[in-house]
């Protein structure tokens, strides 16, 4: 068996890549002529060699620069002055040349200076002393990181990020792995935005669905959505039951024993002691918070044209939340610095200090997600969507009960290779309306809500995804080791949420398949806390799992 170490890591990236280039130098050719494999299996070969390279090699900047070079290769015909053309005009440029990609990268900084500040503070270890006074398990800290995530349901990217702020002291506290800390922020994000009315998500479905009945479709799919419903229902079920299965019982393990990171891999760990003043108390971590959600709530209302007019829930739905969350989070930080002087707990010098180094703990998410949506634009330019467009076109009709069990497959598979949910709702769901509106609703309710489940599924267990990405810095955890640490999960719920569609095609009522998908995940669980109970899982902390 291989051992994957770092020098093996290196030299496996050395050699896969020379076996890249070596056609390339052979048959480039100088005139560019349009992509052999436009809209073929092979658009997604670039991000599932990504994918598998970090999750074989366990390392993310690498492997996602040869999905993208091998893109940029196909693209261009196997020509390497092509390939470097695309990839930098097309992808690189072009990615971070997008309004909205700009607008979270903002939002990104901008959290993390004020993460920084309320650590500088020392808000952030009071409210963690505050709070051990009323939760006194470990039980009780997921359980108030899973109510917190469930409250922040205006946007994913904004509950990530908050959520792990807060929480990372308790979680801290209580000797919770960083990874379980992830998969319960990441776990909370996407399933509860997708049955929010109020969410960016609700817009975002609303508008790839034809007609003006969008939003009221989009209402009338959230009881089939059983990805969602059963993560909620799982995190809540582990949490009571007290236990875990596959890697994130060793990170489990090695937490209790003091060890909260697992690998060797650690880039947090002194950015979250880091402490200037140590004068605040509990108020300068909550008031800060309160001040952030307010104004990032208000930055999305403003962009959908609230404040000139439009109702609360149109506005809400027809938002921007790049633009809001960027404005918002930008006039938070600025009260919150005045806050701090105002209250002596920081001078205006150690405050502007704090902002440059909020800016380098946000550097790791930053690269990743620049590299993602460069590996998507790879994909896209290659007609990845045109491919499964077409074939869910070929095979919808033939297997009409079976359809939503269909879709939520494809849609797994087509979020896990692009790491994009809202990407997948664009592709899927106008396929799906036309083939079944007009005849049968009910059909393609429960088919639209599969596109769902399946794309939040996809989006879960891709190391590609911003959401992904997102949960890991909200976090403060090793990238890789969240996605390794989070699959077996998702995986176990999109399971379960399969066999449910295929069942729901030919029942077609919620009223019945809800309950139902409750009742056979709760069997799951007590099935898997049994057959992992009667396993050991060797942990050493000072030798981690991933080590050979």
């Amino acid at each position: 068996m291989i051992c994957f170490n770092a020098k093996n890591s290196r030299m496996f990236m050395v050699l896969f890549s020379l076996f890249i280039l070596f056609p390339s130098m052979v048959f480039a050719e100088d005139k560019q002529v349009p992509p052999a494999l436009y809209a073929t299996f092979w658009a997604l070969i670039p991000p599932i060699v990504a994918i598998a390279l970090a999750l074989l090699t366990k390392e993310v900047y690498s492997s996602l620069f040869i999905g993208i070079f091998i893109g940029g290769l196909f693209y261009a015909n196997f020509s390497i002055e092509g390939a470097m053309n695309h990839i930098l005009t097309e992808g690189i440029i072009n990615v971070l040349s997008d309004k909205y990609n700009v607008g979270i990268l903002v939002f990104l900084v901008v959290l993390g200076a004020i993460v920084n500040l309320m650590n500088a503070t020392g808000g952030s270890s009071s409210f963690g002393e505050w709070t051990e006074k009323r939760i006194s398990s470990r039980k009780g800290a997921q359980f108030l990181t899973i109510i917190l995530g469930l409250i922040v349901f205006i946007d994913d990217y904004f509950n990530c990020l908050t959520v792990g702020s807060v929480m990372k002291p308790i979680s801290d506290k209580y000797k919770l792995s960083r990874a379980k800390l992830a998969y319960l922020i990441d776990s909370t994000a996407a399933p509860i935005c997708i049955i929010a009315p109020i969410s960016s998500w609700a817009a975002a479905v609303t508008g790839f669905v034809p007609g003006a009945d969008g939003f009221q479709i989009f209402i009338q799919a959230i009881p089939y959505n059983f990805y969602a419903f059963l993560t909620i229902f799982m995190m809540f079920a582990i949490t009571w039951m007290g236990f875990d299965f596959g890697p994130m019982k060793t990170h489990e393990e090695n937490a209790k024993n003091g060890d909260i990171y697992t690998t060797p891999d650690r880039p947090y760990e002194n950015i979250a002691s880091h402490e200037i003043s140590g004068k605040g108390n509990v108020n300068d971590l909550v008031i800060p918070v309160l001040i952030l959600i307010f104004f990032c709530a208000a930055g999305m209302l403003y962009s959908g044209g609230f404040f000139t007019g439009v109702d609360f829930i149109s506005a809400f739905s027809g938002s921007d939340a790049s633009f809001g969350l960027s404005l918002g989070s930008m006039i938070a930080l600025v009260l919150i610095i005045l806050f701090y002087i105002a209250r002596r707990v920081l001078s205006f010098h150690e405050c502007m200090e704090c902002i440059p180094e909020g800016f380098k703990s946000m550097v790791s998410a930053i690269l990743i997600l620049t590299f993602a949506w460069t590996l998507k634009s790879m994909t896209d330019s290659l007609g990845a969507t045109v491919f499964v467009s077409e074939v869910m076109k070929n095979t919808a009709g033939h297997f009409m009960n079976l359809v939503p069990a269909l879709v939520f497959v494809v849609g797994c598979a087509l979020a896990f290779a692009t790491g994009t949910s809202w990407g997948t709702f664009g592709i899927l769901i106008p396929i799906v309306v036309s083939v079944f509106a007009g005849h049968d609703k009910t059909m393609m309710i429960i088919s639209i809500s599969a596109c769902m489940a399946g794309a939040v599924c996809g989006d879960h267990c891709s190391p590609i995804s911003d959401t992904t990405i997102m949960s890991s810095a909200g976090a403060q955890c090793n990238h890789i080791n969240h996605v390794n640490t989070q699959m077996p999960y998702a995986m176990t719920v999109a399971v379960v949420s399969f066999v449910n569609y295929v069942i729901a095609g030919f029942v077609k009522s919620a009223v019945i398949m809800l309950p139902l998908s409750f009742v056979l995940m709760f069997i799951t669980l007590v099935v898997l806390k049994k057959v992992t109970a009667t396993k050991s899982v060797p942990v050493n902390v000072l030798n981690p799992s991933n080590e050979c």
